[in-house]
């Protein structure tokens, strides 16, 4: 198992965490960890932010 110390919220304290069995199949790449004092638990998560590209709103000329 995967295991490294963090600040645990439950604690109040850096701990060990590791992780759990994986019922998704990750392994040790499991984006879940579980303190080994007290069970808490932080999932690890990455966001991909996509640029948006916002389109200029086209001038129209209205006829009068």
């Amino acid at each position: 198992m995967r295991e490294r110390e963090l600040p645990c919220d439950g604690c109040g304290t850096v701990t060990r965490f590791e992780v759990p069995p994986c019922p998704d199949g990750h392994g040790t790449d499991c984006p879940e960890l579980v303190c080994t004092d007290c069970g808490g638990a932080y999932l690890l998560a990455t966001t991909i932010l996509r640029p948006v590209r916002l389109r200029r709103a086209a001038s129209r000329s209205h006829a009068a």
